[in-house]
């Protein structure tokens, strides 16, 4: 069947020497790889590699044959071209990060229409905005009310249960600190045109902790991202 479609891309694994798989999440139809062959020769090759970048949004036509092999593109185009967030040393980290957590978050290839609009209005406001030092963990947080275990609201209560997801009275075996209670309930309540820095070094690096401990209790087969390293690092 052929499909034009907005997509986002996820994940890029070269194939011998000049094919690479790339996977995408597709506003059609969610998860989808394809396999590009020769993805870098011919005249416009280095065009093509804007294409392959973690989280380049892309305006496509596949053919999708649904047979759970790799698909193949037909035609493909920037949909929106980045001005800072694959140069932008501090946004190009957390989009390295941030992409291999949806990588290991979205498996399913089923469309998910407001999942696709919040990532990709979220990734064009990084690019467009100036140093958002709390963007990762803010998206992690939202991206886990379209994944299905947003926490419960935000309640008086001093200590926060990672297992059943809500704010409760004693502390579990699963349960925040008060401290990290508070910083977790400060996150929450961190509205997205919020670029100020909010959150010492020190807190954020424990902020992102519990929120991949969250991630890791609820999706099951979830991965410590391999550039968590990076990202700390800079943030530090």
């Amino acid at each position: 069947m052929l499909v034009k479609t907005k997509a986002i891309v996820i994940s890029v694994v070269k194939y011998q020497e000049k094919s690479l798989v790339v996977k995408c999440f597709t506003a059609s139809d969610g998860m989808k790889s394809y396999f590009v062959r020769n993805a870098f020769s011919g005249k416009k090759a280095d065009q093509k590699i804007a294409y392959f970048q973690p989280f380049s949004l892309l305006e496509l036509e596949a053919d999708h044959k649904n047979k759970g092999t790799l698909e193949h593109f037909k035609e493909i185009k920037i949909a929106f071209p980045y001005q800072t967030l694959h140069v932008d040393l501090y946004k190009s980290a957390m989009v390295l990060f941030l992409s291999e957590i949806v990588h290991h978050s979205i498996r399913e290839e089923e469309k998910n229409g407001p999942l696709f609009s919040f990532l990709e209005a979220a990734l064009i406001q990084l690019d467009t905005q100036p140093h958002w030092p709390n963007f990762h963990l803010k998206l992690l947080i939202e991206l886990s009310k379209h994944l299905g275990f947003y926490p419960e609201q935000v309640t008086d209560y001093p200590f926060f249960d990672l297992s059943d997801g809500l704010f409760t009275t004693n502390q579990g075996l699963l349960s925040l600190s008060e401290h990290e209670t508070f910083l977790f309930k400060k996150l929450l309540k961190l509205e997205w045109n919020n670029f100020e820095k909010v959150f010492t070094n020190s807190e954020r690096r424990l902020l992102l902790t519990v929120v991949l401990n969250y991630f890791s209790i609820h999706l099951h087969g979830f991965k410590k991202p391999k550039s968590l390293e990076v990202l700390t690092a800079l943030f530090t």
